[in-house]
């Protein structure tokens, strides 16, 4: 079992203004994902769906979330729960920025198999592996 470094954690390219580091990885030999993320204001994540559950813990900071036409305000030591199929999105609101832990139970989740994008563009490692 690997106990895993935080502060060791290579830098995944994703969107301007937002941070993603992978805590877990193949190598580690489990099937779930889980990332580090850390957002600025007004950035975040454009309408998209999954095949599979989402979990974003907020840590810090305040998210506007869209899920299925509805808009919620999240904020620290909240986590929203997102089932397979949902459309949503989110971006930070207020000014500082949000930390965020996502849990998925798959390695992969944002391939064009598991996510479909409704709204904005893929993230740049997701469309750079396509």
């Amino acid at each position: 079992m690997p106990i895993i470094d935080h502060q060791n954690l290579p830098e995944v390219p994703w969107r301007p203004g937002y941070r993603k580091w992978d805590v877990t990885l193949a190598e580690h030999g489990v099937s779930s994902s889980l990332s580090l993320n850390t957002a600025e204001p007004g950035t975040g994540a454009p309408l998209h769906t999954h095949k599979i559950d989402e979990l974003i813990m907020v840590m810090e900071g305040t998210l506007e979330v869209r899920i299925n036409g509805e808009t919620h305000t999240v904020g620290k030591d909240h986590t929203v729960v997102i089932p397979p199929g949902a459309e949503h999105g989110f971006k930070v609101v207020g000014e500082t920025n949000a930390r965020l832990i996502v849990f998925f139970p798959h390695m992969d989740p944002y391939s064009s198999e598991n996510t479909t994008y409704l709204e904005g563009s893929r993230p740049a490692t997701a469309a750079a592996s396509e």
